[in-house]
């Protein structure tokens, strides 16, 4: 019996991968531009590998949950992860070792996905239609005002701390759970402001109940030429995310090298640019090399703007 289970334990060792469904872990609440991508890609992988992908989402402390979950998981290619800036970048900067994984050490880099602008936008009953009118009626009154984000530490939330920085006015954040209940909030008039991808708000915009102020683009984007940039009234601003796939630190290189090329393949195609520009997001892709570079990278990018910025998770209660 002993030689047979050993038998067993060796032959599915040696199973070809994957023989079973994958897991993908998405640090954020259904519905929001983090579960088009996740979903998009986890289509790719399943067509390419022949199992099913499972969208597992995972939303809480600034998406660190999620990460926490797939750091702790096998390293053996059944549990993936959306990585995203906040939990990976922006969130590790600003709490540092309060957060229970290492960026750079506990994950494997699979690849860049897409780049994230993050737009300022105002619920429609607020009397302003760019960022100056914003700056100006905040300017007007103090505290008055507040902004949502998915969350203390996130991109968005460090980004309404920029905007606030470089143009003195003083707003009060409200943090979310996720994007998806602050859009709802902000389209019933419960918060006036909002820093969140495009994906959620752009019908919303079309449609007059909700107002985009500008994007934390360095330029206009492609798709939407129309909306400015809010380096545009406040120079030096920028708030751009991304989102991309990593696995647990220990993954084996040719499953890692695989799923970077069948993502960088899936990507490349026409039709699923303008799949993830239509939804407000820009394709970018990597190796897994340059990824875990530009994580490095952007840990002290976002560190020095914290400090710089002299920004804390008291900053904005």
């Amino acid at each position: 019996m002993a030689a047979l289970v050993a038998a067993n334990t060796e032959a599915s060792a040696q199973a070809p991968y994957p023989n079973r469904p994958i897991r993908l872990i998405v640090p954020y609440p259904p519905g929001a531009g983090t579960d088009f991508t996740a979903r998009e890609v986890g289509a790719q992988y399943s067509k390419a590998l022949g199992q099913p992908v499972v969208i597992d989402n995972r939303p809480g402390a600034a998406a660190t949950l999620g990460h926490g979950l797939a750091a702790k998981a096998p390293p053996d290619g059944y549990t993936l992860l959306l990585g995203t800036t906040g939990g990976l970048v922006s969130g590790p900067a600003l709490v540092g070792s309060k957060i229970p994984y290492d960026p750079l050490k506990d994950f494997a880099t699979i690849g860049l996905a897409t780049y994230v602008p993050y737009a300022l936008i105002a619920t429609g009953s607020l009397p302003v239609n760019n960022v100056k009118e914003l700056i100006d009626l905040a300017k007007a009154s103090p505290r008055k005002l507040n902004v949502a984000s998915p969350g203390v530490g996130t991109p968005n939330h460090l980004g309404a701390a920029q905007l606030m920085t470089l143009t003195g006015i003083e707003l009060v954040h409200v943090p979310y759970k996720g994007g998806s209940l602050a859009v709802t909030d902000l389209i019933a008039g419960n918060v006036q402001l909002l820093v969140t991808g495009l994906l959620q708000t752009l019908p919303h915009h079309r449609a007059g109940r909700l107002k985009i102020l500008g994007v934390g683009h360095p330029q206009r984007l492609k798709a939407h030429p129309d909306i400015p940039t809010i380096a545009e009234t406040v120079p030096g601003y920028h708030n751009t995310g991304w989102w991309g796939i990593v696995a647990p630190a220990g993954t084996p290189q040719p499953i890692v090298d695989r799923l970077n090329g069948i993502m960088n393949k899936a990507l490349a195609t026409p039709e699923m640019f303008q799949r993830f520009e239509k939804n407000g997001l820009e394709v970018a892709t990597t190796t897994p090399q340059a990824f875990h570079d530009m994580i490095r990278a952007e840990l002290q990018m976002w560190g020095k703007l914290i400090k710089d910025a002299k920004i804390s998770v008291d900053v904005l209660p």
